[in-house]
């Protein structure tokens, strides 16, 4: 299994679009430099009323698929 660290700054706003389908996908960087993609419906478990900001280590199977997203500090 391999694991990422990535930083994520979304708004409550930019979060909705991403909550209600209307963008399937977020794209980040990781914090060595590597682009991220990982599906918008995981935002779902680590949205707050005022967005989702904070540093999260997102895990993805051998053949890269997502599995989790878990924070590591939130703010």
């Amino acid at each position: 299994m391999q694991t990422v660290d990535v930083v994520i700054k979304l708004s409550y706003e930019a979060c909705l679009a991403h909550y209600e389908g209307r963008i399937a996908q977020v794209y980040t960087y990781s914090l060595d430099g590597r682009r991220v993609v990982f599906p918008a419906e995981a935002l779902r478990r680590v949205m707050t009323h005022d967005g989702v900001y904070g540093t999260y280590r997102l895990k993805f199977s051998e053949q890269g698929r997502f599995i989790s997203i878990h924070p590591l500090t939130i703010g």
